[in-house]
Formats: structure tokens, C-alpha cells, sequence
């Protein structure tokens, strides 16, 4: 039986496809995830019993509780029981995953942050922080806000603590992505290799491509007014006279007015780098202050600022900023609801085609001038996935037969802001086996997963004969894809 695979991966070989999958899992766990995992070796046990690692010398550690030792890193029992609670509440099916696994999987994230360090890999606490406050606003908002709640949910004193863990987690993860990284970064594929691949699996083993869409909008936003910026910018030239003139502090006028995430931190956002990803605006007046210094109002995509420096670290500024949006009137919110209207009407009546109207009136300048077609954030190319794309924009489109139009739907962008937009399906492919030709740039992608996936097992399989390893006998019985278990 044809095996109907929504991941795009091959059946033929159960080895791959389980490594795939906890790739996938790595992925998932870099994301929202509170794994208390990364726990530095303790100095409690005799040095006697203490094994060495042909790398470098590690801490000692207390034994309770451990279920392996990988290089300076300990994994714990209650690891893996975190890990299967992580899968559960992503909505990953766990049914035939074993602890063996898990505890494979962590002791894999170990070895790559071992050796991470010792390649000197670096990740920076400004891009560990970026990570762990997204995260910690996401954990937040799913208990209401109450951070006391969220705290005792993850068994922590308070949020401090959650946070502190989940900097720890975050680390260990980020430089073992780094260290995956460079092990794969420069593996290719060639033509004549993908062929190999792709004919080397039985015809009735072939993956089916889940039906996929490519998708294009137009998107009409209520005009602001004149002087809904004239008054934004009053009010900031109010905050700024104060803070100057007064000595008011900055972060405090964060705290209270700032309309975005970093208001919690007095605005602080650290780390700026000029080629940080960053609206062009913001870095070229952050980079033409000096320490201390406080900008006068000025506009970027996201809305009106005022920023200052904080502090210079060499190619690096850590800043703060005060965002405000201005109002929208009802007036302005029914001009566009009344445009886009009109905009559907001519459309359907072929008085213009969706994309000529897309680049005449969309206000989303990231679409527009390609007639309002949509990029896959993921493939960074133009289909979709059915099956993976957003939950929302997947029912908005799921319908819609070729070339015809959506209704109108009504969003909000991340200012609370009402936004109107029509959908498209420019073009529709249904669900289909695995065809060279057709489907090469998938195949491809798989025939080079497949490649960096060997080379890491090599990599992985040579560092474990190089490392410190120590797996709790309870464990011996665990078939491992990679020889944990020295012999």
C-alpha cells in the first residue's frame, strides 16, 4: 500500500524516517518548550568513579536521578518525563514513542552543546534572551497573564526562576543548532544523486504530495489621518521633553506607554547590530545617537518611536524604544471595508483581473507588486502545503475553486488595527504520487535530508567514541540508533 505522507518523507527506510522525526521534534522543542534539560554537572561525587572524556576534562556530578552523562551535561529522569509531557501538550502523537527515544534525542542535543563549546561555537545572550522572551510571553498569555500561575504550573518558585531555566534550556538548544549546523552546512546534493534517490524507492513505496495551493490577497487598511499622526507625535515630543528637561526615566515611560512586548523590560531590546533583522529606520537612527542620547519621534512600518541608547558594546547597542500607533476612525475603517467591496465587484465582473487589482490598490507592499502573491514563510516558494499551512488561511482558501474570489474577511494586524482582504487561489494542485519531474525540488529536499542525515550519524558516531558518555543501566536494554552504549 502507497504510505500518504503529509512531511513529504519516503517509507522505504524506517531508520530515516524515525531520525526525521526527531529532527522534527529538536525543531519544536527550540520553540515554545520548557525542558529543564540543561542541568551543568554537579560536584558531589568522589573523583574516582568519575570517567574522563578524551576531549576535555568535566565536573563532577551527583549521580541520583541521572540518566546519562554526556561530556559536562547530565540528563535527568525527570528529563525525559518533561520531554513526553512537551510532545503531548504540542499536540505530537506519542503513542509510538519510547523513553528510549527521548532520552536519545537528549542525549543528542547534549552531544552537539559539548561539542558546540568545544569548537567555540557562540551563541549570544542578546540572541538567547530574543528566544526566551518570546517564549516566556507566549507561556504568560496562556495562563491569563498570572505569572504566579504560570510559575507553580512548571513547579518554580516564581517567574524568575521559569525564565533563568528556560535561558539554561535555551542555550544548550541553540548551540546544539549551531553545531548541527556547521556539521551539515556544506552538504549538496547532485542531479544525479537526486535521481539515485528517488528511483532507489520501490514505485509502491513513493510518498503521495499532499494537495497544495498557491495563493495570492489584496489588502486594503484604513488610511491614518493627518492628524492622527500629529498628535502621536505630540505625544511623544511630550514623553521626550520630559525625559530631557526633567530627568523622567525612559524605561518608566516604557513601562507605562510603549504598545509593544518589550514595554515588560522598560522597552530593551539588546543586541542591535546593523545587520540586525530590523526596520531600516529604526537601525539608522539607533546607530546616529550617542550613549544616552534621546531621538526626536520618527516612523517606521510598525508605527511612531522614541529611542535611545542604552548602552555601546562594540558593533552592538542595546537600546530602548517607546511605540505608539495612531488612532483609527470609524470613518476611515468604512472607506475601506466600501473600497475593498468595490475592488471584489470589479473583480468578479472581469472589469479587472486580481492581479493588475492587487498592484493598484493592496496597501500590503510585501505582496502587491506580485500581484498579491503569497510566499511560503517556509519553502519560500509560492505553494502551500494544505495540510501545513495556517489554520486560518488554510479555511479561508480550502474551498475556493481556481481563479475564483474570497469573500471579504476582516483581520487585525499586531496594533489591534481592523485590515480587509480578499483571497485568491491562482492555482491548485491535488494531492498526486511522487513524480520525478514534476515534483523534483520536494524530491531534492528530501534526497538532501537524507544526505545531511548520514553525515550527521558519522558525526555523531565519531564523537561519542571521542566524549564522555555514561548511560544509566536501566537503559542498556534501549536500541539507540547511535552507539550510546560503549562497548
Amino acid at each position: 500500500m502507497r504510505l500518504r505522507i503529509k512531511n513529504l518523507r519516503p517509507s522505504q527506510n524506517n531508520k530515516l524516517l524515525t531520525l526525521l522525526f526527531l529532527l522534527v521534534i529538536t525543531t519544536l522543542s527550540a520553540q515554545v518548550v520548557v525542558i529543564d534539560s540543561t542541568n551543568v554537572i554537579k560536584d558531589d561525587i568522589p573523583e574516582s568513579t568519575v570517567k574522563r572524556d578524551t576531549v576535555k576534562t568535566f565536573k563532577r556530578f551527583k549521580a541520583e536521578g541521572v540518566s546519562a552523562v554526556i561530556g559536562e551535561y547530565v540528563v535527568l529522569d525527570s528529563d525525559i518525563d518533561k520531554s513526553y509531557i512537551e510532545l503531548v501538550q504540542q499536540g505530537i502523537p506519542v503513542e509510538d514513542v519510547t523513553r528510549c527515544q527521548l532520552l536519545g534525542k537528549l542525549m543528542e542535543d547534549k552531544l552537539y552543546a559539548h561539542h558546540a563549546k568545544q569548537d567555540s561555537l557562540v551563541v549570544t545572550d542578546a540572541e538567547i534572551n530574543q528566544r526566551t522572551d518570546q517564549q516566556m510571553q507566549y507561556i504568560i498569555g496562556e495562563f491569563g497573564g498570572d505569572e504566579d500561575k504560570a510559575a507553580r504550573f512548571y513547579k518554580k518558585n516564581n517567574i524568575g526562576e521559569l525564565r533563568e531555566d528556560l535561558f539554561a534550556t535555551n542555550k544548550t538548544l541553540m548551540l546544539a543548532a549551531e553545531m548541527q549546523r556547521k556539521v551539515v552546512e556544506e552538504i549538496e546534493v547532485t542531479p544525479e544523486e537526486v535521481r539515485e534517490f528517488f528511483f532507489s524507492i520501490p514505485e509502491e513505496d513513493r510518498p503521495f504530495f499532499s494537495a497544495e495551493v498557491e495563493v495570492a490577497q489584496i489588502v486594503v487598511e484604513p488610511e491614518i489621518t493627518e492628524k492622527a499622526k500629529k498628535d502621536v507625535i505630540d505625544k511623544l515630543n511630550g514623553f521626550r521633553r520630559d525625559i530631557v528637561e526633567n530627568g523622567a526615566s525612559f524605561a518608566t515611560k516604557a513601562v507605562l506607554y510603549s504598545k509593544d512586548a518589550t514595554r515588560s523590560k522598560g522597552g530593551l531590546i539588546e543586541g542591535v547590530k546593523r545587520n540586525s533583522p530590523m526596520a531600516k529606520e529604526f537601525k539608522d537612527v539607533a546607530f546616529s545617537l550617542l550613549e544616552g542620547e534621546v531621538s526626536e519621534p520618527f516612523e517606521t512600518e510598525f508605527g511612531w518611536h522614541l529611542l535611545t541608547v542604552d548602552k555601546v558594546r562594540g558593533q552592538e547597542l542595546d537600546v530602548r524604544h517607546i511605540i505608539v500607533f495612531p488612532d483609527v476612525t470609524q470613518a476611515t475603517i468604512d472607506t475601506a471595508r466600501a473600497k475593498i467591496d468595490s475592488i471584489r465587484v470589479s473583480i468578479i465582473a472581469e472589469k479587472i483581473d486580481f492581479a493588475t487589482a492587487a498592484r493598484i490598490y493592496s496597501s500590503e507592499k510585501e505582496t502587491r507588486n506580485n500581484g498579491g502573491q503569497l510566499v511560503n514563510p517556509v519553502s519560500f516558494d509560492t505553494r502551500f502545503d494544505l495540510t501545513k499551512m495556517d489554520p486560518t488561511l488554510s479555511a479561508q482558501v480550502y474551498n475556493l475553486k481556481e481563479g475564483e474570489v474570497s469573500k471579504v474577511f476582516t483581520d487585525r494586524d499586531y496594533t489591534g488595527k481592523s485590515k480587509f482582504k480578499i483571497l485568491t487561489v491562482t492555482k491548485r494542485y491535488e494531492e498526486h504520487p511522487a513524480e520525478f519531474s514534476k515534483d523534483y525540488e520536494k524530491i531534492k529536499d528530501l534526497a538532501l535530508k537524507q544526505k545531511q542525515i548520514r553525515t550527521i550519524e558519522k558525526w555523531q558516531n565519531k564523537k561519542i567514541q571521542e566524549t564522555y558518555v555514561s548511560v544509566n543501566r536501566d537503559y542498556n536494554d534501549c536500541e539507540f540508533s547511535s552507539n550510546w552504549i560503549k562497548n
